[in-house]
């Protein structure tokens, strides 16, 4: 799998570097190559087992451990008329979190300019939800919160993208499914995403998607609304703010009584604070709530009780940047869930909170 892996870049490397050439003598436009690579150190108080990933499965997801969360190539093209993108990748943010199917695939999608404000763009997509990005390098924190573990990372389907200013975006998704490359039934997704600039200050973002994941072989729905809303904003020149909630409902799927709405709630409070032109300090909270588990699956709480998780995190860390592609991090977490909720395990005693550790060194280009 590993040369597999390798041949590939190469592979890609080599296309993406000869049609640079060949671009340049050809007409005006560009390709270009960029990689990233992050590399990790992740201690948990949670007993899963040497090299198990750890619950909530994304970045730096193995304990005591040193780990590849991803090393990743993309090859981008750009033209007046015409755009497409391509990333492969490989380590343990794929290997835990990304779809079996395509899984060396992190993005691959083509795209043609209608006009001077609409494209259009189709294949494999990163997802238009969140409010933290998949990487840790588009993040202040590079550990996720628990919400974002939840929302879909990756679809495929089309997009109609709509630009009718510099200050605003607007782009529309017809997708095979949540957090799917591949289709489960006969039905299509719908998301919309919406984004204003403030300014250089920052951004306020709506983004939704609607959908039915529900089995063709089920009749009841599960018809599934998530609204996702992002602001940023740089408060003072040292000083920066990001704040994400989460509403998403689901139909037929409250345990008690399964003809009524389920409900999940999740956000995210994160600030930044900018010490020296090297160092940042920052700090993030966050809680979600899935009382009827439609997300997270049904567990039996102490009270032997039928629950989805509730939880809540605080997190805290140090940012080093010699350079602004380099960056070294440490931070801290606690997860903590409601107390009745011990799903975690530590010197064969189960807990309902976990403590974190994780050491970050990342470089892109």
């Amino acid at each position: 799998m590993q040369i597999k892996c390798c041949i590939a870049f190469l592979l890609l490397a080599g296309i993406f570097f000869h049609g640079n050439v060949y671009a340049q003598k050809k007409d005006s436009a560009s390709y270009t190559v960029s990689g990233y690579v992050d590399a990790y150190y992740a201690f948990y108080t949670d007993s899963v087992g040497t090299n198990n990933f750890a619950k909530f499965p994304v970045i730096s997801p193995r304990s005591n451990v040193f780990g590849l969360n991803i090393a990743q190539l993309t090859g981008q093209y750009n033209s007046k008329k015409m755009r497409a993108i391509a990333t492969i990748h490989y380590g343990d943010i794929p290997i835990s979190a990304w779809s079996p199917v395509y899984n060396l695939v992190q993005e691959a999608n083509v795209g043609i300019r209608l006009s001077k404000k609409f494209w259009v763009d189709a294949g494999l997509f990163k997802t238009h939800i969140g409010t933290e990005a998949l990487l840790p390098k588009d993040n202040i924190v590079s550990s996720l919160s628990v919400i974002t573990v939840y929302e879909p990372w990756f679809q495929a389907g089309v997009k109609l993208s709509y630009t009718p200013n510099d200050n605003l975006s607007i782009c529309f998704h017809l997708l095979n499914g949540y957090n799917s490359f591949v289709e489960n039934n006969k039905k299509k997704s719908f998301g919309l995403a919406v984004t204003y600039l403030l300014g250089n200050k920052g951004s306020i973002g709506y983004y939704n998607l609607l959908g039915d994941e529900t089995p063709d072989s089920i009749h009841s729905s599960h018809f599934r609304m998530l609204h996702n809303v992002v602001f940023t904003y740089q408060l003072t020149q040292k000083l920066k703010l990001l704040v994400g909630g989460d509403i998403i409902c689901q139909q037929n799927s409250v345990i008690a009584d399964s003809a009524k709405t389920a409900f999940v709630y999740g956000g995210i409070g994160t600030l930044k604070y900018q010490a020296k032109s090297k160092f940042g300090v920052y700090i993030r909270g966050e809680i979600f709530s899935d009382d009827n588990g439609f997300l997270t699956g049904i567990i039996k709480d102490k009270k032997n009780e039928l629950t989805g998780f509730k939880v809540w995190g605080i997190t805290a860390g140090l940012e080093y940047k010699p350079t602004e592609n380099l960056y070294i991090r440490l931070e801290g977490r606690q997860l903590q869930m409601n107390s009745n909720q011990e799903i975690f395990r530590w010197n064969n005693v189960n807990k309902s909170y976990r403590l974190e550790m994780m050491l970050h060194a990342g470089v892109f280009f």
